[in-house]
């Protein structure tokens, strides 16, 4: 990692200090740029995660995609943890602490609306987001984007039903329009975009791609700070105004996306995955889409509900706590077989 990199999580912490404080000093022109919006999805930060993921999906080349089936353990363990596993504990942790262990500290009224809100959270994974973190470990790229698209196939037939079952409810209406527009927004047109530079690029051959790649790199981290100063200026208030909420709410978050990240990483191990393909699945697996699930809890409980802060909350977290995934996965590289060497007899025990 550059120095830019090694250092991420300070810039991090930089952006969201920025952001809440400019959020405060002028509320009135963030207030316009969180009303440019489509479908519940922002576009100013449709744009900047495009710079995030543009540079990400040019890596892949559709000419390997063939060989993923050959990743089936890595995707079996994402798919998983995903769908038959992560709903179900952020509803147990959330249960847990906002139900019982908090809820002398929280107010009574709001009590199931933030346990909504983690459900909707929980029920989510990643899109966009995890191209940056699959790029920081240094993933495979045609993995990544295969294990996503098959998670946004999924979640069409698969979010509604878990959704209804944990909030114990017969019907729930999901933004259908916001769910599709997110996957031809944040995976199907940065993927044209990306292809279509990088088939222009190759003309002068891997060399040229690889110093245009490398040209780009600074753009998708620039791109994710700026995204962190708009999503904190956008939601300042609320954090600033109930700071102790924001703190309860985060602990089973942060929970839930440790223990998935060691479970993923964990299976993958045992099953004897590269490096290169654990550590993509395991941040895909505890990841979350917050653009669908702070939507859904827009458009289930109002924008004020305790649902809508609980999911605002998932995004104040997702970074910082994904940023050290992603130094733990990088520094325990070592730990995983290399491509191409055979598997040892201990590690297939």
């Amino acid at each position: 990692m550059n120095l830019f990199e090694r250092y991420l999580t300070v810039w991090v912490a930089g952006s969201i200090v920025v952001g809440i404080a400019l959020g405060e000093i002028f509320p009135a022109l963030f207030q316009a740029i969180g009303n440019l919006t489509a479908y519940e999805i922002n576009l100013p930060v449709t744009v900047l995660i495009w710079l995030m993921i543009v540079p990400m999906l040019m890596k892949v080349d559709f000419t390997a995609l063939h060989e993923v089936g050959k990743q089936w353990r890595g995707i079996g363990v994402t798919l998983g943890v995903n769908w038959l596993i992560k709903p179900f504990t952020m509803a147990a942790l959330g249960w847990l602490f906002i139900g019982v262990v908090f809820r002398p500290f929280l107010p009574e009224a709001e009590i199931e609306s933030y346990i909504a809100g983690l459900i909707l959270l929980g029920a989510a994974p990643c899109t966009a987001m995890v191209f940056i973190w699959s790029h920081l470990t240094k993933g495979d790229a045609n993995f990544t984007l295969s294990q996503v698209a098959l998670n946004d196939t999924v979640m069409i037939f698969a979010f509604a039903p878990i959704v209804a079952l944990l909030l114990g409810i017969s019907a729930i209406t999901i933004p259908w329009e916001t769910l599709t527009i997110s996957v031809v927004a944040f995976i199907v047109i940065p993927l044209i975009a990306g292809q279509i530079i990088r088939s222009s690029v190759l003309r002068g051959g891997a060399d040229a791609l690889k110093r245009f790649e490398a040209k780009l790199a600074p753009v998708s981290m620039i791109a994710l700070l700026a995204t962190l100063v708009l999503l904190f200026a956008f939601q300042g208030k609320q954090i600033l105004a109930q700071p102790l909420i924001i703190v309860m709410l985060a602990v089973p978050i942060i929970l839930q996306t440790y223990f998935i990240a060691a479970l993923a990483y964990g299976a993958n191990k045992f099953l004897g995955v590269e490096h290169r393909i654990a550590a993509p699945s395991a941040m895909i697996g505890a990841s979350n889409f917050f653009e669908l699930a702070v939507a859904t809890a827009i458009g289930l409980f109002g924008f004020s509900s305790g649902a809508a802060l609980a999911t605002v909350v998932g995004v104040l977290v997702e970074v910082p706590v994904m940023l050290s995934l992603v130094a733990i996965a990088n520094r325990s590289r070592h730990w995983f077989r290399t491509p191409g060497t055979p598997q040892t007899s201990e590690a297939s025990k």
